[in-house]
């Protein structure tokens, strides 16, 4: 049982060309470590020591990396490993797990925060020290787990993105006595499928449906086509282009699950929450092949999101399309549009998708504010910061993100 409550605080570097330069490097050999541990270490051991073992020495050999970096780089690969395995003991299908995102870890031994807000980073030639930019209000976002002495550093991430440099600041502080044997909490995804859509997350990162129903729509029309001829030439053509739907469908799910993990992991988010998917067919009109597009999409978040240490849940969906994020009021003529949400309470607009990907969020959340067994820590990740149910809004560093309607209505 863990015994840390563990946060993270997202915060923007001030680097120079030359430092911008050692972390690209430094990046770029990780993910090289990482990969070749798995490799080696790949259905043949996923605890760290043995990985440790097994993959140390030619990563120092084949990379630049430090030894630290070499270390946490097995450590990694094992944890990855250990994701894939729990998934097949459970009947589901595994792949080696490869590792393209643009990330470092890092820990005590390589990274060091100094009083006046800079940190020492390891690099694969000197360490770098560069200022972390932080908000002026010392009751700032980041400041209360800098400042505090209850909050201890722990393993944290470099992030590269858009030629911006992100530490995601690890912290943990052991539980109080009411706090132990809860369930998940932490930051929270909001995920809403659909038609026109496939997928929008409550950070508004939204993966268009149109040519996944397009296409859907086009093999139906074939596969009918073939069937009312029922000739041997039409049955194996038909065979065949069952085989293509199916290798399309896979494609475009793979790569709409692979988006939502690497949204979760970018808002540091503990948890991404679906909607139930039990009456979805009723909800969205989806024919079998969106039925079935959507359960898989499911069951691939799941498995990937447990390879790196995330949880997948779902919750009810009554009302979650229906239902202002902002105000909670509940209306059908909310939504006059499949893509459009107008509340008539308070006026707040919005992509009809997004709006219930944002409820969806909001329902794990409250979920975890009114349960005995969980802490009642829970948050919402939005496109600009974060949110509790009653309303308290946290920013981004400046840079990160930025959109006005996530902020809270005065």
């Amino acid at each position: 049982m863990d015994e840390w409550v563990r946060r993270t605080a997202i915060t923007r570097l001030s680097v120079d060309d030359e430092q911008r330069e050692l972390f690209e490097q430094t990046i770029s050999a990780y993910k090289r470590g990482c990969q070749i541990a798995t490799n080696l270490a790949w259905k043949r051991c996923n605890e760290k020591r043995e990985a440790q073992s097994l993959a140390y020495e030619p990563i120092r050999e084949k990379t630049a990396l430090g030894s630290q970096h070499a270390l946490l780089a097995t450590h990694q690969a094992a944890e990855a490993i250990t994701g894939c395995i729990a998934r097949r003991s459970t009947g589901k299908k595994t792949s080696k797990p490869q590792f393209t995102a643009s990330t470092v870890t890092y820990d005590t031994r390589s990274m060091t925060l100094f009083d006046d807000e800079t940190v020492s980073l390891a690099t694969t030639t000197d360490r770098v020290r560069c200022p972390l930019v932080l908000p002026d209000d010392e009751d700032g976002y980041q400041r209360q787990y800098l400042d505090s002495d209850d909050w201890q550093v722990t393993e944290s991430t470099l992030t590269a993105r858009d030629g911006e440099y992100f530490l995601h600041l690890g912290f943990r502080r052991r539980k109080n006595e009411t706090e132990r044997d809860t369930a998940e909490d932490g930051t929270v995804l909001g995920v809403d499928l659909g038609i026109e859509n496939l997928a929008v997350t409550s950070t508004a990162h939204f993966v268009s449906g149109r040519e996944l129903t397009h296409t859907l729509r086009e093999f139906e029309n074939v596969r009918a086509g073939l069937q009312q001829t029922g000739t041997r030439s039409a049955h194996r053509t038909l065979v065949r282009s069952s085989g293509r739907e199916l290798r399309y469908i896979r494609d475009v799910l793979h790569q709409t699950s692979n988006s939502i993990v690497e949204e979760a992991l970018r808002y540091d988010c503990d948890v991404i929450a679906f909607e139930n998917l039990s009456h979805i067919r009723a909800r969205t009109r989806a024919s079998w092949g969106h039925r079935w597009a959507f359960r898989t999409l499911y069951e691939q978040v799941e498995y990937k999101a447990e390879a790196v240490g995330l949880t997948v849940k779902q919750v009810l969906a009554r009302n979650t399309s229906k239902r202002c994020a902002e105000c909670r009021f509940t209306a059908t003529e909310n939504r006059p549009t499949r893509n459009t949400f107008h509340c008539q309470e308070c006026g707040a607009r919005a992509n009809a998708d997004y709006n219930a990907a944002k409820n969806i969020g909001l329902r794990y959340v409250r979920q975890g504010h009114q349960s005995s067994r969980r802490t009642g820590t829970s948050q919402l990740a939005l496109k600009s910061g974060t949110v509790t149910p009653k309303g308290g809004f946290t920013a981004y560093p400046n840079g990160f993100e930025a959109e006005f309607t996530d902020k809270p209505r005065p």
